[in-house]
């Protein structure tokens, strides 16, 4: 492997630290990982949510939406052991009677269908008009609210019920069903099922580059065919680079790549970037990845010093955030780390130690190219 593919590896562990960052510092107490930081960048701009819910709301709605009402509402009503798989945005906009409306989504992020579905969204539907009705104290009637569903899952579609009463038990003779079907609670939500759409109908949807761009990674993301499909998307990508704030959505649109994909997702993101890029742009921006890899894992060692309140503790804490940094790298080139080696990283307190270390990791074909002859 040669140094730039290296550089892209070790991009892959910087993007994983900066989510967990995230987390740690409190920066959105509803997203926990890449998935949900790479589609609240994308679709929480209301742009770009437009485009989403045009491409899903029925005719009759989109028609009398004034779009340029379209808000993003802060909180999350997703529950707290939830938000490895889900995340969830809230928007607000006016039909054009001047009636409020919410446009409620929710993004699935989970390997496989959630059968339950219909109940958790409804729940979630509820907890948002109840804010509404605190908010709102001396209004009669609720505004309307339609719920959606995003899903991206590796390959299989969406199966589960989308209709709250199709979770019900009911007799099997017809006549009787619907019968008792009329005194359940009636409730449905909208599905935008990505694994179902073919990548040619992604492509043509309207929409900022931006948007199209992810629902196409969000599609591929977690199958083994985005390797071969991003060269086919580089007319994409520069249409993203060239808009107002283009070197920032390449930037995160790289970062999830490096992170969802694998060697082959890296070796065909960096050509897609050489195509749109100078090389010593590209370059820089997987070189940076790199070094805010070392600075995120020195920067949670010292949060968790800090959270100890003692002056050993941050010191202890900056030095576990070297090692696990250390450990990041290692694994991402593929190493295999036996017990020893990893014990003696994670117990390292020299510093020069773990820049030689770090020095050594980011050129070596071996774990004992790394660690051998460097004293302690």
């Amino acid at each position: 492997m040669g140094q730039r593919e290296l550089e892209a590896d070790v991009t892959d562990a910087g993007s994983q630290c900066e989510a967990l960052a995230h987390s740690v510092l409190g920066a959105s107490s509803s997203m926990s990982g890449p998935h949900d930081l790479f589609v609240r960048y994308t679709f929480g701009h209301p742009e770009r949510a437009e485009a989403e819910l045009r491409a899903v709301l029925p005719a009759y709605v989109v028609s009398e939406v004034d779009w340029s009402s379209l808000r993003q509402e802060s909180g999350s009503v997703v529950d707290p052991e939830l938000r490895e798989t889900e995340s969830d945005l809230l928007f607000t906009a006016r039909l054009r009677t001047g009636r409020s409306l919410l446009l409620y989504v929710l993004l699935e992020h989970q390997s496989s269908v959630e059968p339950w579905m219909a109940l958790r969204m409804l729940r979630y539907v509820v907890r948002q008009l109840e804010r509404w009705r605190q908010a709102h104290p001396d209004s009669k009637l609720l505004p309307l609210i339609i719920p959606l569903v995003m899903y991206h899952g590796p390959e299989e579609a969406w199966t589960a019920p989308r209709r709250v009463e199709d979770l019900f038990e009911l007799p099997d003779e017809e006549a009787e069903r619907e019968r008792w079907r009329a005194l359940v609670p009636r409730f449905e939500y909208l599905l935008d099922d990505l694994t179902a759409e073919r990548e040619e109908a992604l492509r043509m949807r309207p929409g900022p580059p931006l948007a199209r761009l992810a629902w196409l990674v969000l599609r591929y993301g977690r199958t083994g065919e985005l390797d071969q499909k991003l060269p086919d998307w580089t007319a994409l990508f520069a249409q993203v680079q060239a808009g107002p704030e283009g070197a920032e959505h390449l930037v995160v649109v790289i970062r999830y790549l490096l992170w969802v994909g694998g060697k082959a997702v890296h070796k065909a993101a960096r050509q897609v970037l050489h195509s749109v890029m100078n090389e010593e742009g590209a370059e820089e921006l997987m070189r940076s990845y790199a070094e805010q890899l070392i600075e995120r894992g020195v920067k949670r060692g010292l949060l968790r010093g800090r959270e100890e309140g003692l002056k050993q503790g941050l010191e202890q804490g900056r030095l576990h955030g070297r090692a696990e940094a250390m450990l990041r790298i290692l694994t991402t080139r593929g190493f295999a780390i036996d017990s020893a080696s990893r014990q003696r990283i994670l117990s390292c307190s020299d510093e020069a130690t773990f820049d030689q270390w770090i020095d050594r990791a980011l050129r070596a074909t071996s774990l004992a190219e790394v660690l051998d002859d460097v004293a302690q």
